[in-house]
């Protein structure tokens, strides 16, 4: 009889996924800044923040997640980065202690816009005085 795991579908990564993860992160800023490509989009791809890395439990998937200087060019930049993922890999495969190097994927962070929709509700009259009343103590509202 097989005994249940307690952590079996966990959705949150673990202490070695995070290290292995912001290890990608640092060694993709490495590379994109050295800046040794032969895909001229990728000649100005110092121009790109990789705001995180996800890797799957087995380490052998990775998702960077980038995003061009100003937003621009962004579908040009990320299909350029796709094509040489390989070379990616092969500057990583040296620099990690690991059994498979992982493949990576590159997908733009929305994470920005997300912020700026958020933001920009937060500023909407409506919301504003809906904040201003919760924020106002108790006793003040049983006054009036």
């Amino acid at each position: 009889m097989r005994k249940s795991r307690p952590h079996a579908g966990r959705t949150a990564p673990g202490q070695r996924q995070l290290r292995v993860a912001e290890q990608i992160r640092h060694l993709l800023v490495e590379t994109l800044h050295r800046g040794s490509f032969h895909d001229p989009v990728l000649l100005e791809a110092h121009r790109v923040t990789v705001t995180a890395v996800e890797i799957g439990p087995d380490l052998k998937h990775a998702t960077a997640y980038v995003m061009p200087l100003g937003g621009k060019d962004t579908e040009e930049t990320l299909d350029a980065l796709n094509r040489s993922a390989g070379y990616f890999r092969s500057e990583l495969a040296p620099k990690m202690d690991l059994r498979y190097i992982p493949r990576i994927t590159f997908k733009i962070d929305r994470s920005f816009d997300e912020a700026e929709r958020i933001e920009n509700l937060l500023k909407q009259d409506r919301v504003r005085r809906d904040v201003e009343k919760k924020e106002r103590p108790l006793h003040e509202e049983d006054e009036t």
